[in-house]
C-alpha cells in the first residue's frame, strides 16, 4: 500500500512539472515563435534553447547599443543588423551555422561598444 501511494505521489509530481520542463519557448527576443510562417532559421532558434538565449543576448545588446550611439551612427548600426540577419537566414536550420552567426555578431556589437567614447 505504501508503495502504491509513493508511486501515485511521484506520478502526480511528474505530471505537474512536465510542462515546466518543456524545451520549447513561446518566443525569442526578436520574433514570435508562435507564428505559423516561421523561416527555417527561426524554427531552429525557437526549438533550441541555447540559440534562443543567443537571440535574447543579441537583441538586448543591439537595443542597448542603439540607444548609446550618436544618431548618425544608428543607421550604420541598423544596416549592419539587416546584413547580419541575411547571413543568419542563410543558415536555415543548421545549428552550428546559426551559433557561429550569433557569436560573430555579438563580437561585432561588443567591439562597437568598446569603441564608444564614454564619460569618465
Amino acid at each position: 500500500m505504501k508503495r502504491i501511494i509513493l508511486f501515485l505521489s511521484l506520478t502526480a509530481t511528474l505530471v505537474a512539472i512536465t510542462p515546466l520542463m518543456s524545451p520549447r519557448v513561446a518566443s525569442a527576443a526578436s520574433f514570435d515563435c508562435t507564428k505559423t510562417d516561421l523561416a527555417a532559421d527561426e524554427k531552429e532558434i525557437c526549438a533550441e534553447r541555447s540559440l534562443n538565449d543567443l537571440d535574447v543576448k543579441m537583441v538586448t545588446t543591439f537595443d542597448l547599443l542603439v540607444g548609446l550611439v550618436p544618431m548618425g551612427n544608428r543607421d550604420i548600426l541598423r544596416e549592419g543588423q539587416v546584413n547580419w540577419l541575411k547571413t543568419r537566414q542563410a543558415c536555415g536550420g543548421d545549428q552550428a551555422c546559426l551559433r557561429q552567426s550569433y557569436e560573430a555578431r555579438l563580437k561585432e556589437l561588443d567591439e562597437a561598444y568598446r569603441t564608444l567614447i564614454k564619460p569618465l
